[in-house]
């Protein structure tokens, strides 16, 4: 089979596009044939080496895919061959045109969402939800500002946020992001580019913030008493002034994903595919790339002007 290798830790230049040979299922695995990937921020520092979990040389990159049951292990029970689902992580990698996984890490992909929207939910609708739900304990009444709500992260906040009865508050850096953080429901969006969109920013109650080495200075003088700030991304350090939370009570938290336990795993997907199920949870796809092009599409990735998700298509 064809899959996406690395070999050594470096630029998007390392992504090999290579024959491998087809994972078999163990006794309580699945292989899922993957009918397309989703390419994250994470899965270029992970390539680099710069991320605080670093895979073993060589291997296939990439946490996030949607498709096909294609063979389950003995001690499997509830999969069967054929049935759609999406993968939250995998053991051999999502970059393929095969992947292992445990049978934990599959969930059902309903009928209603195309595959290359099921590898668009893991990392970041999963972090969306633990943000706002799970660590921030947002509450209905509540008012969230979602810095890059274009991105795939920003716009699963939005419907997240939406759903929960909050008043949302996003920003994106072109016209378009813009447009489409406005479809999919925030309430008022503004340009981070415009060095005085903050003055337009009422005291919120929650920060998602996927940029903290930039931002999180000015979130926390835009915090409401009692607020939270949640980082998802940063991509450097920052210096703040505490006084800005003491004045307020307020509090910044941080997640990793892959510190997620297992009970708030069940609650994470329970909650993700009840919204995928009824449309409440939308995927967008702002690109589709062939996985050879696994190159292009980190460097797409990381550039400004996010709008929706990037997948790689097998």
């Amino acid at each position: 089979m064809k899959a996406i290798r690395v070999h050594r830790f470096g630029g998007p230049e390392v992504l090999a596009f290579e024959d491998v040979e087809a994972p078999r299922a163990g006794p309580d695995q699945v292989v899922v044939r993957v009918r397309a990937a989703g390419v994250n921020p994470a899965d270029t520092y992970m390539r680099a080496g710069a991320y605080s979990v670093k895979p073993p040389l060589p291997y296939t990159p990439g946490s996030d895919a949607a498709g096909t049951i294609e063979s389950v292990g003995a001690d499997v029970r509830g999969w069967s061959v054929g049935d759609r689902v999406y993968t939250a992580r995998t053991l051999s990698g999502a970059y393929a045109e095969l992947a292992l996984a445990t049978a934990a890490q599959v969930h059902p992909l309903p009928a209603r969402v195309s595959f290359a929207q099921g590898a668009g939910v893991y990392v970041p609708y999963a972090t969306a939800y633990r943000a706002l739900r799970q660590i921030a304990n947002a509450r209905g009444g509540e008012t969230v500002l979602v810095h890059g709500a274009s991105g795939g992260v920003g716009i699963a906040a939005v419907q997240l946020a939406r759903a929960m009865g909050l008043t949302v508050i996003g920003t994106a850096g072109s016209d378009a992001g813009r447009e489409l953080a406005r479809r999919e429901g925030a309430h008022v969006v503004l340009d981070h580019h415009d060095p005085k969109y903050r003055d337009a920013v009422p005291p919120v109650d929650v920060i998602v913030e996927m940029l903290a080495n930039e931002n999180l200075g000015h979130d926390l003088r835009m915090l409401a008493p009692r607020g939270r700030v949640v980082v998802v991304g940063s991509r450097g350090d920052v210096t703040i002034t505490p006084r800005d939370l003491m004045t307020r009570d307020a509090s910044v938290h941080a997640l990793l994903l892959w510190n997620v336990s297992d009970a708030d795993a069940r609650d994470i997907h329970g909650a993700l595919g009840a919204g995928l199920e009824d449309g409440t949870l939308r995927p967008v796809i702002g690109k589709e790339l062939p996985l050879a092009d696994a190159a292009r599409a980190h460097e797409e990735v990381m550039k400004p002007g996010a709008y929706g998700k990037i997948v790689l298509t097998p």
